[in-house]
């Protein structure tokens, strides 16, 4: 076992990296490492930067995870719109299952983290090999690994693939402010200097950001049934439009009915980041793993990196952007 720090009953467990198992230790020993935004580290695993909790996951998710023809994965880059994007995929997937009673809506009492848990991040992290029969079909996962790092199965299956990219600004930004909500007081906040030259590197959750969101952009080209690509600020703008699109994409498209009833609007509205950032569940609430439902709900606004970055700041990542996306017909 590798032993990473002493166990403290006072950490939640997101924090606590105390063993891992002997396979991945071995692993995690031979990789390099940077240090982390939140956990104690980061660990370059096949191009991409992966905290030493979640390597056991991520391990045991690439050896033992059947995809199912029917599942549908969830897959981001971190903040680019995890949580809002979940609430939607939910409440479209199972809007017949709780149209009756809307009152009885999950999404009112169940953070969407919960209702559409990370496979590496949540369960493969709680058991090498979780029991996943009392998933309702079809299976709603998700995840931040980028496309190289997928199971074979999920790649050979017929599963569904929705990928959601923000604009590397903002989705810094919002990272920022996510994992200083997120470290443990006793190890201060990261500095936004410290913590844009790590971005600007590529060592970020499961970054490189721009490696990330362009794999999956060439994937979706060439494999337009199996995964579609949306834009956080193509949702923001015209969330109806994409709502139809996600429907037609899932082979779920609303009924004439279904429309003329407001379906769609209902939606949008249970799920708006007003809506949702304003439950009880998410103002009070915590995850299993220990994290606090609000950090996940700041301002869900397109363009709050004005507010942030200097003008050095956005010459260097709109440069790199503008290199890593090239010739590519990737615009974000």
């Amino acid at each position: 076992m590798l032993s990473l720090q002493p166990p403290s009953s006072t950490l939640p467990n997101y924090l606590q990296e105390d063993e891992l198992p002997q396979e991945c230790s071995d692993v995690v020993s031979s990789l390099p490492r940077e240090t982390g935004w939140v956990a104690k580290y980061l660990h370059q695993y096949q191009g991409c930067w992966i905290s030493t909790r979640y390597m056991k996951g991520v391990l045991a998710f690439q050896k033992h995870f059947q995809a199912h023809h029917t599942d549908i994965l969830l897959v981001t880059t971190p903040k680019a719109g995890t949580t809002w994007l979940k609430a939607i995929l939910f409440a479209l997937v199972n809007r017949v299952r709780y149209r009756r009673d809307p009152l009885q809506h999950p999404l009112l009492t169940n953070n969407p983290h919960v209702l559409v848990p990370f496979l590496d991040m949540n369960l493969y992290t709680q058991s090498q090999v979780p029991d996943l029969s009392s998933f309702a079909f079809p299976r709603l996962f998700s995840t931040h690994l980028p496309f190289a790092l997928l199971p074979t199965s999920v790649k050979d299956s017929a599963c569904k693939i929705v990928y959601l990219c923000r604009n590397p600004k903002d989705t810094f930004v919002s990272l920022w402010h996510f994992t200083n909500k997120l470290r443990p007081t006793a190890r201060g906040t990261n500095s936004l200097e410290e913590a844009f030259d790590k971005f600007c590197r590529g060592v970020s959750l499961y970054g490189p950001y721009w490696d990330n969101v362009l794999g999956y952009w060439k994937k979706s080209l060439e494999m337009p049934q199996k995964i579609l690509f949306l834009k956080f600020e193509e949702m923001k703008e015209h969330p109806a439009a994409n709502l139809r699109r996600l429907a037609e994409f899932l082979e779920c498209p609303f009924s004439p009915e279904e429309k003329a009833q407001g379906v769609e609007d209902n939606i949008l509205r249970l799920c708006s980041f007003d809506n949702l950032s304003n439950l009880e569940v998410n103002k009070s609430g915590k995850l299993p793993a220990g994290e606090e439902n609000n950090a996940f709900f700041r301002r869900g606004e397109v363009g709050d990196w004005k507010n942030h970055l200097t003008a050095k700041m956005i010459e260097k990542i709109d440069r790199i952007t503008e290199e890593k996306f090239d010739g590519t017909g990737l615009r974000v």
